[in-house]
């Protein structure tokens, strides 16, 4: 089964074969507010996760989630300037669930709690530097492969 490997420091998303190689490299963006595990602080999770569920399958490239369901909308440029302060959702949602109890699991830590996602994001948003409130962003196309690529109980490791 592939392995993810987040690197906050370097901005990337690695999809890993069981032997380590490099399937796929993505540029992505994590937290404005950096890595951290808390509850609250819109900080990037670090550690073991895994990939609890996989939402959006099928859905359209652009399609608008909110509380993990998609609103019926398609991300556009006339929408995006309608919600200027809107955290886009878009397209796939891998949600993670943390694996290390006390680090990102249970209590004030829990990852999927926190509602931590790898998710696509309007593709006028910059990769490459961090920007998002907690989740990891990919471009719309870059999610659709990954989530294609990867199934429910893909580890996720994510480091500073």
């Amino acid at each position: 089964m592939p392995h993810i490997l987040i690197r906050i420091a370097e901005q990337t998303l690695d999809l890993l074969d069981d032997d380590g190689h490099v399937l796929r490299r993505y540029s992505v963006s994590t937290a404005t507010n950096g890595p951290g595990e808390l509850s609250g602080s819109n900080c990037t999770p670090r550690g073991r996760h895994l990939v609890r569920a996989k939402i959006g399958a099928d859905t359209a490239s652009g399609t608008v989630f909110r509380g993990r369901r998609p609103t019926g909308e398609v991300h556009t440029p006339e929408l995006h300037a309608a919600f200027p302060g809107r955290d886009w959702i878009l397209t796939r949602i891998l949600w993670l669930s943390g694996c290390e109890p006390g680090v990102n699991r249970l209590g004030e830590v829990d990852t999927m709690r926190r509602y931590i996602y790898i998710h696509g994001c309007p593709d006028t948003e910059p990769m490459g530097e961090p920007r998002s409130h907690g989740c990891v962003r990919m471009r719309n196309a870059d999610i659709i492969e990954l989530f294609d690529l990867v199934e429910p109980g893909t580890t996720v490791d994510i480091s500073a």
